[in-house]
């Protein structure tokens, strides 16, 4: 896939505003309804965002530190690689989420939430937009990042940003859906 490189960051920049927004209006709801799990198997709201903490934990710093090191120019286009579209395309929300496992340091289950969860989201996604445009200096085919299952493997930033940003798109899905069972409950 190719992408105008700045088209690609303001589209980037637009997904973290809306997940800061969704996440802003989880933090009015009352804790027992953000902590409130279907099925024990299934994860609460707050959950589905510690979840994504947990990666924001790994990722901004490495993000960060190639931006900085960088010494590479930004490019007009951004074409991205095929493990990286790859990864982006399998963790875009669709109607029917395919399940994924979950490493467990990653996996919220059990963790204590209350909603400082929430505000340590939307502080991640604040630091991913400084991030991104920070990141228009920069190429996003040439600087490479780690992933957080393998330090052996390296993303083009452009897809290490797809694919973070989808990913917190995918799970503020699930957020919302544990809320909505919620209230399903409650009628």
């Amino acid at each position: 896939m190719k992408f105008k490189s700045n088209l690609l960051i303001e589209d980037l920049i637009e997904h973290c505003r809306k997940n800061m927004n969704e996440a802003q209006a989880m933090s009015d709801l009352p804790l027992d309804i953000l902590n409130h799990k279907e099925t024990p198997e299934k994860w609460s709201a707050l959950e589905c965002l510690e979840h994504l903490n947990r990666y924001g934990d790994f990722y901004i710093p490495e993000i960060n530190n190639r931006i900085k090191q960088s010494r590479f120019k930004a490019d007009e286009w951004f074409k991205s690689g095929l493990r990286g579209n790859y990864f982006a395309n399998s963790v875009k929300p669709r109607e029917k989420l395919n399940k994924m496992n979950t490493f467990t340091n990653m996996n919220p289950v059990g963790s204590s939430l209350d909603k400082t969860t929430v505000d340590r989201f939307i502080d991640q996604q604040k630091q991913k937009i400084e991030l991104l445009n920070a990141s228009r200096e920069v190429s996003l085919n040439k600087v490479k990042t780690a992933i957080s299952i393998s330090k052996i493997i390296k993303l083009k930033l452009g897809d290490t940003f797809r694919v973070v940003i989808y990913h917190n798109e995918r799970h503020i899905v699930q957020a919302k859906r544990a809320i909505e069972q919620v209230s399903a409950l409650s009628v």
